[in-house]
């Protein structure tokens, strides 16, 4: 059986990808789609009645959930030749501002569920497969106010780039996808503690070209898809301005 699995499929990215995935006629048995909110992952049967959907409603921050995947997959020893990782959050606000408990809960869900799916799938990943993992534009330059998340995307894209060079034996095509804010329900969570900035507002993306574009660069296999010439400028800065230089100015708070 041949199968792609897209995490974070109730909305956002995820909602996207699972769109374009529909949209390219892989040729796949079946679209495993994973997240927290049943009802909405069943509703991929309802609208696209030609594609057979496993629905997965798990969540990542739950280690019996990652036992359950493991274990569907040991059961039905599937080729897996597409799997995007959309699963994340994060939260705005000074480190002061946010408990403990959600920053480890960032960290959990950012860094070691991509830890443990990679881990899990890849037994089951046919030659020449595809693999695409959002990161984010956070992930290039350390981000006062929204300091943990970038730790978490840092870690994300640096152990993306690792795994590009350990699997290029197997022509795996493997992608991490960073793009600046873009128009989901995740900025909705994140911006519980603080207002998202001005900039970040004015160069919000469009979701759906933002996923566009991260399928066409991972078919290229590229190891980046950067969306919008902001963030392909902002990419390009945090390489050749110092970052003690730019920290200096956006750790300060109002006033000071």
């Amino acid at each position: 059986m041949r199968i792609g699995i897209i995490t974070g499929a109730s909305s956002g990215m995820g909602k996207e990808f699972v769109k374009i995935a529909m949209e390219e006629n892989l040729g796949l048995d079946e679209i495993w789609v994973i997240a927290r909110r049943r009802d909405r992952l069943e509703a991929w049967q309802k609208h696209y009645k030609e594609q057979a959907f496993r629905v997965l409603p798990l969540d990542f921050q739950k280690k019996e959930d990652m036992e359950e995947l493991k274990q569907k997959l040991e059961e039905t020893t599937p080729q897996i030749a597409l799997m995007i990782h959309s699963a994340g959050f994060g939260i705005m606000g000074r480190i002061e501002e946010i408990s403990l408990k959600e920053q480890a809960e960032m960290v959990d869900v950012n860094c070691r569920s991509v830890v443990e799916l990679t881990s899990i799938v890849l037994p089951y990943m046919e030659e020449n497969g595809r693999m695409i993992y959002m990161a984010s534009s956070a992930a290039f330059i350390p981000q006062p106010g929204f300091a943990v998340y970038a730790a978490t995307k840092s870690f994300v894209l640096s152990y993306i780039r690792s795994l590009r060079a350990e699997m290029r034996y197997r022509n795996l095509k493997i992608t991490a996808v960073c793009p600046g804010a873009v128009k989901t329900e995740f900025f909705n969570r994140a911006a519980e503690k603080k207002h998202v900035p001005a900039y970040k507002k004015m160069v919000m993306a469009d979701p759906k070209k933002v996923v566009k574009k991260a399928w066409r660069d991972n078919l290229m296999d590229r190891e980046l898809s950067v969306y919008g010439k902001p963030m392909q400028l902002f990419y390009l800065g945090t390489k050749i301005i110092p970052h003690r230089f730019i920290l200096h100015f956006m750790g300060r708070k109002k006033g000071a």
